[in-house]
């Protein structure tokens, strides 16, 4: 299983998200990346923010927790959601580092009637409204994009 970090960045009560199109579909994510040999989850999410949107960032506490198994992809994910916040920079797509066509800021209230992968909208609202612990959701009900 591999495990893949990604990071909640909320401002004003909007959570950064990255804009993909697969098909007719919008599909969201939050910024994140993959662990390379010897990183830390923490430095990876340093790493590729800096990267992808050209922002230096403070990784806080882990908010969830989830894997998405599906028969489609090579190999399950584990996916590690963690709070962030932006010590210096303007998020900026870097094309030559992701393939995300925008990123956008989407209110907290909306995010379980968008398309995201993985599918952590209402854990994560919920989290982040109840401001509650950190939660492991299990297996996370995945559509294949």
């Amino acid at each position: 299983m591999k495990v893949r970090p990604s990071v909640a960045i909320i401002e004003n009560e909007k959570v950064l998200l990255m804009r993909y199109r697969y098909g007719e579909t919008d599909v969201y994510n939050l910024p994140g990346g993959n662990v390379d040999a010897g990183e830390t989850l923490e430095q990876t999410l340093v790493r590729e923010l800096e990267e992808e949107l050209g922002i230096q960032i403070s990784v806080g506490e882990m908010l969830l927790a989830g894997e998405v198994i599906l028969p489609q992809q090579k190999t399950d994910v584990l996916h590690c959601v963690f709070d962030a916040s932006i010590q210096s920079g303007v998020a900026i797509l870097n094309p030559k580092e992701t393939s995300a066509l925008e990123i956008v800021w989407q209110p907290i209230a909306i995010l379980p009637t968008l398309a995201m992968y993985p599918n952590v909208a209402e854990s994560l609202q919920k989290v982040l409204t109840d401001k509650s612990s950190m939660q492991y959701v299990g297996k996370l009900n995945q559509t294949w994009y």
